[in-house]
């Protein structure tokens, strides 16, 4: 799950990460209002989208006098903004983060993710700050360093001091660096984030260390334990049709595609995408209906994928194990009459109760047409949507 900036450095404040003062603003008013609470002889308008390249695409305006902040507002809000992390399609700005401008001094990095190779926490930093850290390592990879964390001590203060060395922190800045930088690991872990970006982190001319921008992500199987975090979910950034499926525990992606799938297990349902992109055709999403899958939910999961109308013809790929192919058959019948399906539909079932899933397609007076294989279905698949 992904929250916005000022609700990520909220959180990071209770951990007593420094960041500057800001407030949250809706409509041009509120930002004004906002700006004159502050203070600030400088006030930055910040854009409060789930995506990074803000500052690029226009979201993010420094301002010098209340007038001025009022002009941004009404330019940013509604805007919708197109950065390398939205798509071509972008996302409107529906709120801003209004904030106390500081004195520079010089910018950084600092990020703490999982590592796959290692299955440890990994905290990385760079002295090349405000550049997404991918241009980083592709142009001038010496310069980002790492620390891998043991999770039976956590981030050591020698660590974190041997990071903060590494990317020219002043050295009179170096403690409350390290402080940071420890601050930042104890939220990560308590959290259960996924990811924690700070670019940038910033030295100012008065002798801070902050976060000037804050990423925080977390691991939705977390969530049960973070009722906090919950609250911080926004709606109007997530896609309509993955807010209907997290209601019925249904993984579900939307993409742009024309061939919905259905199919239990993470891994079947990127070999299926593979398949239709190999046999010419293009997947409208990922949807994993797991492994323990009811009636109602597969009828559901349905509704969600038929609810998209770039849907030409939906492949349903199922390899019963724990899941039960007479179940998965009852589902597609259900929903199929429910919603009175016009669309072409191939059903490959393999596995448990084999014989009766297929049994109770064929006996359903549909049109389904079966497949023997997935290499068999995503081929008539393909074919039956050009």
């Amino acid at each position: 799950m992904n929250i916005h900036e000022y609700q990520g450095k909220q959180v990071l404040k209770q951990y007593g990460v420094t960041v500057p003062n800001g407030k949250v603003a809706y409509t041009v008013e509120e930002a004004v209002e906002a700006a004159k609470s502050l203070g600030s002889q400088i006030t930055v308008v910040k854009a409060q989208i789930h995506a990074g390249g803000r500052g690029k695409a226009g979201g993010v305006k420094v301002a010098k006098n209340l007038d001025e902040v009022r002009a941004y507002a009404e330019e940013i809000l509604g805007k919708v903004l197109v950065t390398h992390q939205t798509g071509p399609e972008g996302k409107e700005v529906k709120r801003l983060l209004i904030e106390e401008g500081c004195d520079i001094r010089k910018e950084y990095y600092v990020g703490v993710v999982v590592d796959r190779a290692t299955g440890r926490v990994v905290m990385m930093a760079s002295e090349e700050g405000g550049t997404e850290i991918e241009e980083v390592a592709a142009a001038t990879p010496e310069k980002i360093f790492k620390e891998v964390v043991d999770p039976a001590v956590g981030l050591q203060v020698f660590q974190a001091r041997r990071l903060a060395y590494a990317i020219n922190i002043p050295n009179e800045l170096v403690n409350k660096a390290v402080q940071f930088m420890i601050a930042l690991y104890s939220a990560f872990v308590d959290k259960d984030c996924s990811i924690a970006e700070i670019n940038p982190l910033v030295v100012t001319g008065d002798g801070n260390v902050m976060a000037l921008d804050a990423k925080l992500n977390f691991d939705s199987n977390a969530l049960f334990r973070h009722k906090d975090i919950q609250e911080l979910r926004d709606l109007d950034e997530e896609n309509e049709k993955e807010i209907e499926a997290s209601k019925y525990d249904l993984s579900y992606i939307a993409l742009d595609g024309n061939i919905g799938c259905m199919v239990n297990g993470a891994g079947l349902a990127m070999a299926t995408m593979d398949i239709i992109k190999y046999y010419g055709g293009d997947p409208a999403n990922f949807l994993d209906v797991g492994g323990g899958a009811t009636k109602e939910k597969v009828t559901e999961a349905f509704k969600i994928i038929l609810s998209d109308e770039q849907v030409k013809g939906i492949f349903v790929n199922i390899f019963g194990g724990i899941m039960r192919c007479d179940v998965i058959a009852e589902g597609v019948v259900e929903a199929a009459k429910q919603l009175g399906l016009t669309r072409p539909l191939v059903v490959r079932l393999e596995g448990t109760n084999v014989d009766l899933g297929k049994k109770i397609l064929a006996e359903s007076g549909l049109n389904i047409v079966p497949a023997d294989s997935m290499a068999d279905g995503a081929q008539k698949i393909v074919s039956l949507v050009k």
